[in-house]
Parts: C-alpha cells; structure tokens; sequence
C-alpha cells in the first residue's frame, strides 16, 4: 500500500511537471486565445499615422492582457504598397497583420500596383479621424482666410505637404479643398511625404506653406504650441482644438480619414477567426476606448466580411473621386 501510495504521489508530480496547464495565469484569457508570435507591419515610416495606430493598438490589447509581445515593424516605400506587397506574399501566415487605411487604397492606383487589398484578408475597420490643416507656430497665417487668399492668389508658390501618396487621404483633402475654393486641382504644388511624421519636420522647417494630416499624428506638437491649427476637415469641431471646420470657414468639404487591419490571403478559417476576434475584444476594451480618446479618434469598428465590402466600396469611391478630380 505504501509503495502504490508512492508510486501515485510520483504520477500526481509528472503530470504536473509535464503537462501544460490549459489556462494561462496572469494573461486574463485562455493561451487559445492569444496569438503567439504575432507581428503587426506598419507600412509607412514611424510617426504616421498607420505607425501610431498599430502601436496604440497593439499598446492596449497587452494592456487589456488580450495579447502578449507583439512586434510592431516599419516597411515603409511606395504609399503604403510595398508593405502591402510583403502582406500578400506571405499567404497563409495567421501571424501577421498589417496597420493600413486610405491612403493604400489610393497608393494602390496612383502606383500601378501589382496587387490590391482585395488580395488580402479583412480583419478590421477600427477607426475614423479628421484631417487639421496645419501652419507652424511662427507661420504669417493666423487663420484660414488668409491662407485661402494667398493660395488663390498663387497656388504653385504656396506649397501644400501631406503624409500620403497621390490618391491618399492628405492628398484628397486639399484637393477637394482647392475645387471648393475655385482652384483646379492639377493647380496645387503638392508635396508628398511618406507618414505624417516625414511632413512634421517640413512643416515646422517651412518647407511646405501647410500641411495637411490626421489629428491623431500631431496632437502632441498642436498642445505644446508648435503647430496652430486652422482648419478641421471633419463635419465637428475637435475638443480642445481651437479652430473651425472647413463648412464653418465658407468652405464646402466635409473629409474624414479611416484605418484598419488586413492580414495575408489564404489564411486558414481558424486563424482568421482567431485575428478578428482578437481586434473584436481590443474593440471592447477600456484601454482602447480611452486610446481612442485621447487620439480624437472616432470608433468605427467593421469586423471581417463587412470590412471587406467596405474596402471594395472606398475603391470605387477613390477612383471616381480621382476621376472627377481629373487626377485619374
């Protein structure tokens, strides 16, 4: 009897030492939930846009314990269509995801690209922002009317920069503006950077007469009083934003921006499932509600499929746009 006693005491240890436990401790969810060694590709430079999205995200799900050590990389080059490039080689792999939003739906046209988000796996829509019309702090225009009058007065000597390519969010919204204004879009000096974070430091350098970009990228310079903003793309007024919409300023535009994630085609309906309730449950999250705010974010989660249509709907809008504009 004491030998099988023993001999119990021993199995009871093996199984303990050997067998892994089914639920994590300390994680806040079961391990089958979490995604093991995911990677999240930002495909423009730090400091844009889709770079401070994919790090506020991936920030709050490991705050909220939805997911541990997610490496965050930058392959920036081509408006956002090299990364997507790399995402569509990579067919299968439920490891990876990719930060994106308008700007590669209309990097995908302007640069002739091989392939297309519909190459993709929709994840996620996650949010919607304004643009700010944006001056350095010791730029001579103290509001929008007068920057307006210069630029009539002269477009090609008043340079506009933008964190996207030709066909992106910060290259449609003055665009749109300058019809509003009576000036025709091909008109407009403007200069492309590769993120916001690029057309920060020609802004601030007075390279560019104005930039044009997302709230959420210059927050930081806008409250310490390195930026003055003139003008808000969006339908309201920001908090804590000292300026007036486009509608509010005499001019007929209403522009927001959106972001989003995709992964790799051909995933597995295991994995796919697994990314998107991943991103369901950031959605839910107190962390991210309140990433969310402080960001000037709007939610506009879109799980999967409906994302999906979605991407196909801003397709055919950016190209009609594009061609109203004379751009495509």
């Amino acid at each position: 009897m004491r030998l099988r006693s023993a001999l119990s005491v021993v199995a009871s240890l093996l199984l303990v030492l050997l067998v892994p436990p089914l639920v994590s401790t300390g994680s806040g969810g079961e391990t089958e939930q979490q995604i093991r060694g995911l990677r999240m590709l930002v495909p423009n430079s730090p400091g844009g846009g889709y770079d401070i999205t994919a790090r506020t995200a991936v920030k709050a799900m490991e705050d909220a314990k939805l997911n541990g050590n997610v490496e965050v990389f930058n392959l920036p080059g081509a408006g956002g269509t090299v990364g997507l490039g790399r995402v569509v080689n990579e067919r299968g792999n439920g490891k990876l995801a990719m930060s994106m939003g308008l700007g590669v739906v209309g990097s995908v046209y302007t640069n002739h690209s091989p392939v297309s988000l519909q190459d993709t796996t929709p994840v996620a829509k996650l949010v919607e922002e304004p643009n700010v019309v944006v001056v350095a702090k010791d730029s001579p225009y103290q509001n929008f009317d007068q920057l307006v009058a210069d630029w009539k007065r002269d477009p090609g000597q008043t340079p506009v920069g933008g964190g996207s390519s030709p066909g992106g969010p910060d290259h449609l919204a003055p665009m749109l503006m300058a019809k509003a204004i009576g000036l025709s879009p091909k008109q407009v000096n403007y200069v492309p950077f590769d993120g916001g974070g690029e057309l920060l430091a020609s802004v601030l350098g007075g390279k560019v007469d104005f930039g044009v970009s997302g709230i959420g990228e210059y927050r930081d310079q806008i409250e310490a009083g390195e930026l003055r903003v003139l003008a808000v793309t969006g339908p309201e007024r920001l908090p804590g934003v000292d300026a007036p919409t486009l509608t509010e300023a005499g001019v007929d535009v209403r522009f927001t921006n959106w972001r989003g994630v995709v992964a790799p085609p051909g995933m597995s309906e295991t994995d796919r499932a697994k990314l998107v309730d991943l991103f369901t449950r950031l959605n839910s999250s107190p962390e991210w509600q309140e990433a969310m705010l402080r960001n000037g974010w709007t939610p506009a989660f879109q799980p999967g499929p409906a994302f999906g249509e979605f991407l196909q709907q801003e397709s055919d809008r950016v190209v009609s746009v594009l061609g109203e504009l004379g751009l495509a």
